[in-house]
């Protein structure tokens, strides 16, 4: 892709990134962290916000493009990840994000965000998952555990759910990550990672739902516990965790697996595991990791360097030099 111009303007701040619209979720609603976050990483991006583009479907999450002053579209359920792409081809100099929740990404919209990930489009796909169904009032999802009761599983849901990052990985994302809504100081900067990266960006946001699933997540959205119940991942790094960082990750070859150790049993520290976002082999094992056993990652799991989709196919400049054939042949 050609460099993008530098433009000459005012540097926004995250104020100037929020609408003139009354934001509306309920009290409580992970929603708001998630907003707040994003709009603190939009003005440190540096990008103006006739750049950005919110693209969004169906649900609590989709909300999002009427609460910031960018171009955004709501569109239907599920078709989230086509419409981006779409957006993307035409106009590749945009930031194109997209924003839904895990019914929206991984139930109707499960095809379309399984082909945006493998043709390694330059989108940032942010799953807001809080394992239910909110806005059509508490039905399971896709990504609600076993046991769920809801309206439409008064008994206890009996499917085994969709792991999001495994999901990802399945369809061969290069960049995988996960945060946290209420973890303000760590949601920003994937936020960040996963806009830097040039592809397909997929970051799943475990986020509360007060009103229908509160505490779906336990320990892991909770500020005074968090470091107990998550391994927070940088690279190049040990895998250790706890308030007081005495616990920590061994990796097994034989069985391709990890277990958790306590540092005061460990002769040498030299055992741990040191994170590397570019081993998917490291990357399928942390994506099995869950609560209670094991504490779940958070940040960057998977990056690896790939060509994204315009750029593997030939394509270069912007919109000016794409005619409808070429945009056809790309599809």
């Amino acid at each position: 892709m050609n460099e993008m111009p530098v433009k000459d303007v005012k540097a926004f701040t995250a104020n100037d990134f929020g609408s003139d619209q009354e934001v509306r979720w309920c009290p409580g609603c992970g929603d708001y962290a998630i907003l707040k976050a994003m709009k603190t990483v939009l003005a440190d991006i540096g990008r103006t916000p006739d750049d950005i583009v919110f693209v969004a479907g169906i649900g609590c999450a989709a909300r999002f493009p009427y609460y910031l002053s960018t171009y955004g579209f709501h569109t239907i359920h599920g078709r989230a990840a086509a419409v981006a792409t779409g957006v993307k081809l035409a106009n590749p100099e945009l930031d194109v994000w997209v924003v839904g929740g895990d019914g929206d990404f991984m139930s109707i919209g499960g095809n379309h965000t399984l082909h945006a990930l493998r043709r390694n489009v330059d989108l940032n796909l942010l799953l807001f998952n809080n394992a239910i169904y909110g806005l059509t009032k508490g039905q399971y999802s896709p990504t609600s555990p076993v046991g769920t009761r809801s309206p439409s599983t008064p008994g206890g849901s009996i499917e085994q759910p969709v792991n999001p990052v495994r999901f990802a990985l399945g369809a061969g994302a290069k960049f995988v990550a996960r945060a946290a809504d209420t973890l303000q100081t760590h949601l920003p900067g994937v936020l960040k990672r996963a806009h830097a990266n040039k592809g397909a960006s997929f970051v799943e946001i475990l986020q509360n739902c007060l009103v229908y699933n509160d505490g779906a997540f336990g320990a892991i959205n909770d500020r005074s516990q968090s470091h107990e119940a998550t391994v927070r991942l940088e690279h190049g790094q040990p895998m250790v965790f706890g308030k007081e960082e005495d616990k920590g990750l061994v990796f097994d070859k034989e069985t391709g697996a990890f277990e958790v150790v306590n540092l005061s049993d460990l002769a040498s520290k030299d055992v741990l595991a040191i994170h590397d976002e570019t081993n998917l082999v490291r990357a399928q094992a942390l994506a099995e990791l869950e609560q209670p056993g094991f504490p779940v990652p958070l940040g960057v799991i998977y990056a690896e360097i790939a060509a994204e989709f315009v750029e593997a196919r030939g394509f270069s400049g912007t919109k000016s030099k794409w005619g409808r054939d070429e945009l056809k042949a790309l599809l």
